[in-house]
């Protein structure tokens, strides 16, 4: 795949560039390595200055941001800009909770008197570099939920961004280069997919994180694996949105709309299944559906667009198949599903009923503007609707009942469980999932400890 900028709106080559060669990749592996020695020891004071005036500096460039990311990949213009703001945010909370997620911890004086030891703590060193394998549908976000809390931690970063979102890549680079930090703390590594083995293999690279498909997690995990590396991964997700009779119908109809179509349908954490309770499954398909129907799809770069293009003609493709094969083996076509003419990759929102195990879409990730309902008897049926995926990654459920709030959050085979409401990353929240959603955690606490040394310090009498 080329390394380009190409408008999915229009299907118009904007930008093109050059892949680095094997001269330039080592030029910046060194100067990683190299970084590293000295960052991994400035303080969390500098670290968050720094990171602080990386945000500064992305909410100034805010608009201008928002408009690459709509022109690389297709997303709203509005829904861009907050992607902006979000990022900014992170880098923020990085910034202030770093010290104290990462703080030295004291077991208790009995524990620590019957080791032997007259002292003993727990320390979190950096690794050293860490290789990013990011993706395009959240090209700004997808980074920076990696970089805030790997750079506060004294680590350094190496990133190998989508191909169809160089600029976007290049831009992050200057970002953390303009808010003071010296050149090898973040570097973009503009290569194809084919040169990432040979850079996790490398010495120098001492973990890797990537956020993507899963062949992708499992190439990188392989080689990972293989070179004995630290990984974590965020792979596809196929999340249940489960809806129970003491429901708000009209709000969670509404809810799903947005959870199913934000950045265009093509989000892992997206709600794709709608498993709704025998009751109440005409009542809300009739909302969902009617709220599908009313999107308007269109240029992203107009205020106006609820939808955009998908962020390539390969996708929009893959989806199709998926739609065609379900409405070849029975699924009823609610809204939507067939191909607007004109230019652009564009597919309307849709929604598909009376799908069984059978239909592909059952079993694979729909990534695009696409939902799929289900009729469930009760709980029981429900929860397994729900399980019944390879998939793992969170969940939405929506009932008043707290007796059924305890199972689902019991049962759900999901790194998240989203009562009432649609499901969403924060920096205080762990994200990630189960299954092959993949494994490891990122944001939180949790996800700034992935790429540290747990360190045990003991001090003898």
């Amino acid at each position: 795949m080329p390394i380009a900028t190409v408008n999915p709106a229009n299907g118009e080559t904007l930008k093109t560039y050059q892949a680095m060669g094997e001269e330039e990749i080592e030029r910046r592996l060194q100067l990683a390595e190299a970084t590293f020695r000295t960052y991994r020891t400035t303080s969390f004071d500098e670290r968050a200055r720094l990171l602080r005036h990386a945000a500064d500096l992305l909410d100034e460039d805010r608009e201008d941001v928002a408009r690459m990311l709509t022109t690389e990949m297709g997303k709203p213009l509005a829904q861009a800009r907050a992607e902006a703001a979000k990022c900014a945010k992170a880098m923020r909370w990085y910034a202030d909770h770093a010290a104290e997620l990462l703080a030295d911890e004291e077991p208790g004086a009995a524990d620590v008197k019957d080791s032997g030891a007259s002292r003993a703590l727990v320390r979190y060193r950096p690794l050293g570099p860490v290789l990013a394998v990011m993706p395009w549908n959240f090209p700004l976000w997808q980074v920076v939920r990696f970089a805030a809390p790997a750079l506060m931690a004294g680590n350094v970063g190496l990133l190998k961004h989508a191909s169809n979102v160089p600029q976007t890549a290049l831009y992050l680079e200057d970002l953390f280069h303009r808010a003071g930090f010296t050149e090898g703390t973040f570097q973009t590594l503009l290569i194809g997919s084919a040169a990432v083995d040979d850079v996790l293999r490398d010495e120098r690279v001492r973990a890797a994180t990537l956020t993507g498909s899963e062949p992708a997690g499992r190439a990188v995990a392989s080689t990972a694996g293989e070179m004995i590396k630290k990984t974590v991964l965020e792979l596809g997700g196929s999340d249940p949105f489960v809806v129970m009779p003491s429901a708000d119908l009209d709000r969670a109809a509404e809810v799903a709309v947005t959870a199913r179509v934000q950045n265009n349908g093509q989000s892992c954490i997206a709600a794709k299944r709608f498993i709704v309770h025998a009751d109440v499954h005409d009542a809300f398909a009739e909302r969902f559906t009617a709220g599908m129907k009313a999107l308007t799809v269109g240029d992203p770069m107009d205020d106006g667009t609820d939808v955009g293009p998908l962020a390539s003609e390969r996708g929009r493709a893959d989806l199709e198949e998926l739609v065609d094969d379900a409405v070849r083996s029975g699924a009823t076509v609610l809204c939507g599903g067939e191909r607007p003419d004109g230019p652009g990759w564009f597919y309307p929102p849709t929604v598909l009923a009376d799908i069984d195990r059978e239909m592909r879409i059952h079993r694979e990730e729909a990534f695009g503007p696409v939902a799929t309902l289900y009729r469930a008897a009760d709980l029981d049926e429900a929860v397994l609707i729900a399980n019944d995926s390879p998939f793992g990654l969170s969940s939405n459920v929506w009932t008043r009942d707290e007796d059924e709030v305890d199972r689902f959050v019991r049962d759900l085979e999901a790194g998240g469980v989203f009562v009432n409401g649609m499901t969403a990353s924060h920096p205080a929240l762990p994200f990630g999932g189960v299954k092959r959603s993949g494994y490891g955690r990122e944001l939180s606490g949790h996800g700034i400890r992935e790429f540290c040394n747990i360190t045990t310090v003991w001090h003898g009498a």
